[in-house]
């Protein structure tokens, strides 16, 4: 299975959090996207392209790893562009993860999937990004990549002062379903 049918098989059998409209119209839109570009998933794509990402989180800490990204310079999860060598969309995330967390064993992705979806605007187009959670050993030490200014351990309560919206609302959803 090529990771353009991987991400379409995602999307179809993933459902939006909650019954969340947003989610779901993201997630349709996502799908239209792969329907009409073969090119959908790769950086070349420049209408847009999925993306994966996983919020690496050491829950037994409370805390999330984010990135200070280089070219963005914001406070980010872990996540990228999809490489030819990705064989799902989940691999994709979980590669991401560990090249930009530093963290190269035990880390795994909570299972179930997708735990959300966000569109952003980068420099270089649309990002469709399917977003993951990427559970980390605790006590976890990471190493910074060179695609970050700066990589440092948050408790769940201090990402509000540092990171965006969308990332505050992956992180909530991320606590929700760690109960």
């Amino acid at each position: 299975m090529s990771l353009h049918a991987d991400a379409e098989r995602v999307l179809k059998e993933w459902s939006a959090p909650d019954g969340d409209a947003g989610q779901e119209t993201l997630r349709l839109a996502y799908l239209e996207h792969l329907r009409s570009r073969p090119d959908g998933m790769w950086k070349a794509c420049r209408e847009g392209h999925v993306t994966a990402s996983a919020l690496v989180v050491d829950p037994s800490a409370g805390r999330v790893l984010l990135t200070l990204h280089r070219k963005l310079e914001m406070w980010l999860q872990m996540g990228g562009h999809c490489e030819p060598e990705d064989a799902t969309l989940a691999a994709a995330a979980l590669r991401e993860a560990r090249e930009e967390s530093g963290i190269a064993e035990g880390l795994t992705l909570l299972p179930g999937g997708p735990v959300r979806l966000d569109r952003h605007h980068t420099p270089c187009a649309w990002h469709l990004d399917v977003q993951y959670a990427a559970l980390a050993p605790a006590g976890s030490e990471a190493a910074i990549s060179d695609e970050s200014l700066d990589l440092r351990w948050f408790g769940y309560d201090e990402v509000a002062s540092v990171a965006d919206a969308s990332v505050v609302r992956l992180v909530d959803r991320v606590r929700a379903l760690l109960g």
